[in-house]
C-alpha cells in the first residue's frame, strides 16, 4: 500500500485499487483507521482519539489532493505525496 504522507509515527496510505467509498487509511503503531475523503466520516478506527483528531485535521486541509490520489489509485497509477501538517 503506497504511503502518501508520514509524520510523528502516523502513516497515510491508499490501496491501489481499493473499494468505494473514496477513503484513506491512517496507521499509527498497531492502530488503524479508514476515513472517507469526501465527508471525513470515520469508517473504522481504533486510533487513539488524539491521533484521530490530528489525522482528520490534516485531511480537512488536503481533501482535494486526497481525492486526486484516490482517482490515481483507481487507475492503477502511483499516488502523489502530500505534505505533513505544519
Amino acid at each position: 500500500m503506497p504511503k502518501i504522507c508520514r509524520w510523528d509515527g502516523i502513516a497515510i496510505e491508499m490501496f491501489s485499487p481499493d473499494h468505494p467509498p473514496p477513503h484513506f487509511h491512517a496507521l499509527y503503531a498497531e492502530f488503524e483507521a479508514r476515513i472517507a475523503i469526501e465527508t471525513l466520516d470515520v469508517l473504522t478506527s481504533d486510533l487513539p482519539n488524539r491521533v484521530l483528531a490530528e489525522v482528520i485535521g490534516w485531511a480537512r486541509q488536503r481533501q482535494a489532493g486526497l481525492l486526486e490520489n484516490w482517482e490515481l489509485c483507481r487507475s492503477n497509477q502511483p499516488p502523489s505525496k502530500l505534505t505533513p501538517p505544519g
